[in-house]
């Protein structure tokens, strides 16, 4: 017997010390704060790529399977000028894409964009020289094709220097405030997924560039409050109803000279959504799209001329989801993607706008494409045919035939593809599975790995997301995501915390590590779980990822579909038997914040508390480009309009309410908040409310933790305990 007892005593001591640690707020904020894998530029042999890591550059090499340092940035940081900090903040878009780091053709030399700064590097050599120097930064830098000049955006204007002498042009002189030349306003960016404005010709000999008059757009007064005084920091917002930029494109010769303005019909009530330099450099292949997005043209406009003609159009009863997976094949093919069966494929086109072939169908989608191999005449793409829930890399020949699934595990996978179409990058995930990066060659055989995750799965407790399959009365298949508290027992009531987001554009329950939520609340299921909380995600249908139909029942009302979709799920957790439906709480961000609002008021009696985090509360506040495709303009759909915000319905609230916001939110503005809180006040209802002073649509930062330990005490005093809600709260 006393052997025994030594025995279990010994095991016992040994799993107390090898227990897990619960996941904690600060672990999470130790994860977000731990960095991912490095954004790689490959190098035209596609046999290297460079990085930043820290302080410094890295190269790759892909043969030797081995990483080193190319430079310091410290000596560039020293010697770039001060650029002074602006009086007013710039309310530039985060979805804005500038380089700052690029190879030349010949692959012997880098472009550094450095503290405002460009700084040229010879791998050769290992020196660095300095080509600007100046107290205003170079936004947006782009060598030329050729590598011989680097065109930058310094003010509102566009500038080409020569590498070689020096020599400066500065190939626009009108650029204002409101006049932008090769620079985007806040929207096209927002809603476009429009990275730049400007592009060189693949000769070097001409640059096109959007000029963007933004003088009717509409003025937001953001106000800064934090110094001594209140300062105005105006937004140049579009909300919906009111007038966007007015959009051109022009041609200019890269030494300098008159613009060649492209005639592309009426702009004004349109959108330019892309532009792509035919690959003889003598043409502009334009994206226009109408204001409320249901139709789309491309014309091909002549570069020296100027004139235009469509060649292709697509249209739809509903909206178009416009695409980034256009490519030129040869002299004379593009790729063209589009939704025109239901669901997102590739068809091959002539400059001609004849169809030359259809590549890819089925009930399945493609989300990417990862590069294209002339010489094999393959196009490498990401689909859903796998799964809805998965991304996978497959190849097709351009004529449609032998399509073969190259990634080998299940799951989501990001390609970055090198430019030979030898290698690629995949950083891979799954629901039990923290992403790691490695290099393939085209096969998908695993060539080295690159990154792993860095936070340790053996620290933490973690939960196992589950992925669920329910069906909607009318028989729908949905998808949810369920996390389970930790400890769990059959037998027990739990609270549960539904996460929602809810919108179109966005899929948050898939095959990869914590789904595809966002990160403003990234691993914060975990600290719910360790709590005890069940915690419950749904795409409701207007989610993405299901093909166009199922996505189009939100046209013209939100809120109403999305939310019957939710309380399937919700009924589906109660059948469980282990969630309390006493006790089920609900939160989301942004469209998410939205849901939770209209959520709470329109099926008060189903949710004991939410939070809304940065919620539009009414449509006619968002912008116009997002707002429009969807709910149509304000004055076309008033109805729709105040059925789907949740400020009409302020007197329907039962639950615990938190309502958090940055003040001065760039992208959901504050005013949604206020429309929201005067509602809920004039139809005397209490809640609580938590204001951030940040500049951007999420809470980062420092007060980030802040946020959470909020969050999350909100929801252990108001779901935890069992006793009844208080209907007048």
């Amino acid at each position: 017997m006393s052997v025994r007892f030594i025995f279990f005593a010994s095991v016992v001591t040994v799993s107390l010390f090898a227990q897990k640690k619960p996941v904690t707020i600060d672990a999470v904020i130790q994860q977000s704060n731990e960095s991912e894998a490095p954004q790689v530029v490959w190098a035209p042999d596609g046999k290297h790529f460079a990085y930043f890591e820290g302080s410094a550059v890295m190269l790759y090499d892909v043969a030797a399977k081995s990483e080193k340092k190319l430079l310091s940035l410290e000596p560039l940081e020293k010697s770039a000028v001060p650029v002074p900090e602006a009086q007013r903040f710039d309310w530039r878009n985060r979805r804005v894409s500038e380089d700052s780091l690029e190879w030349t053709h010949s692959g012997k030399q880098l472009l550094l964009s450095v503290q405002g700064d460009l700084f040229f590097f010879s791998l050769d050599t290992g020196t660095w020289e300095q080509l600007t120097a100046t107290p205003e930064a170079e936004r947006d830098p782009k060598l030329s094709p050729d590598g011989s000049r680097v065109a930058f955006r310094r003010g509102h204007d566009l500038y080409v220097l020569e590498i070689a002498t020096r020599q400066l042009a500065r190939l626009t002189e009108d650029g204002t405030a409101t006049l932008l030349n090769g620079e985007l306003d806040w929207v096209y960016p927002e809603e476009l997924d429009l990275g730049t404005a400007y592009w060189w010709s693949p000769d070097s000999k001409r640059i096109a560039y959007m000029q963007f008059d933004i003088s009717h757009e509409f003025v937001y007064p953001q106000t800064s409050l934090t110094g001594l005084r209140a300062m105005a920091e105006p937004e140049r917002y579009p909300q919906a109803g009111t007038a966007n930029a007015d959009v051109r494109v022009g041609v200019v010769p890269a030494t300098g000279g008159v613009t060649r303005w492209m005639d592309l019909g009426e702009t004004r009530g349109f959108l330019i959504a892309r532009v792509y330099w035919t690959p003889d450099s003598t043409r502009l292949a334009v994206e226009r799209m109408n204001r409320v997005q249901n139709r789309l043209d491309l014309l091909l406009a002549d570069a020296n001329a100027g004139t235009s003609r469509p060649i292709l159009s697509e249209a739809d009863p509903y909206w178009i989801n416009h695409n980034d997976l256009f490519r030129f094949v040869g002299k004379d093919e593009f790729l063209w993607g589009s939704e025109r069966d239901g669901f997102c494929h590739l068809y091959l086109y002539s400059l001609e706008g004849q169809q030359r072939k259809r590549l890819t169908e089925g009930d399945w989608e493609v989300t990417d494409v990862a590069g294209i191999d002339e010489s094999q005449q393959k196009v490498y793409f990401v689909s859903t045919e796998a799964s809805p829930l998965d991304r996978v890399l497959y190849s097709i020949k351009l004529n449609g035939k032998e399509r073969t699934r190259i990634s080998r595990e299940s799951g989501t996978h990001e390609i970055s593809m090198s430019p030979t179409a030898e290698y690629y990058l995949d950083t891979f995930s799954s629901s039990s599975e923290p992403p790691r990066t490695d290099l393939h060659s085209i096969n998908g055989e695993r060539w080295s790995g690159f990154r792993a995750a860095r936070h340790s799965l053996d620290e933490y407790s973690l939960q196992p997301a589950e992925i669920v399959q329910l069906k909607a009365q009318d028989g729908k298949l949905l998808y949810g995501r369920m996390v389970k508290p930790a400890n769990f027992r059959s037998g027990e009531k739990y609270p549960a915390v539904v996460m929602v987001y809810g919108g179109p554009g966005v899929q948050t329950v898939s095959n990869s590590w914590d789904g595809a939520g966002s990160r403003q609340d990234s691993g914060w299921d975990q600290v719910l779980a360790a709590r005890g909380f069940v915690v419950w995600q749904l795409d409701n249908r207007g989610s993405t990822g299901r093909g166009h139909a199922f996505e189009t029942p939100l046209y013209r009302r939100f809120g109403k579909t999305e939310l019957a979709d939710q309380l399937e799920g919700v009924r589906y957790l109660a059948g469980q038997g282990f969630v309390d439906p006493a006790r089920i709480g609900i939160y989301g961000w942004s469209y998410g914040g939205f849901m939770t609002l209209y959520s709470l008021l329109n099926a008060p009696d189903v949710f004991r508390a939410g939070i809304a985090g940065a919620p539009v509360t009414n449509w006619r506040n968002y912008d116009t480009i997002y707002t429009e495709r969807y709910l149509g303009l304000p004055s076309e759909n008033a109805e729709g309009y105040r059925a789907s915000s949740p400020v009409d319905y302020a007197a329907k609230l039962k639950a615990k309410l938190l309502i958090v916001h940055n003040i001065e939110d760039d992208n959901v503005l504050f005013q949604n908040t206020v429309q929201m809180t005067d509602a809920l006040e004039q139809a005397g209802k209490l809640f609580d409310m938590v204001i951030y002073t940040g500049k951007s649509h999420g809470v980062t930062g420092p007060v980030r933790k802040q946020l959470l330990e909020k969050l999350t005490e909100f929801f252990e005093k108001n779901l935890l305990t069992t006793a009844s809600v208080d209907p007048h709260r």
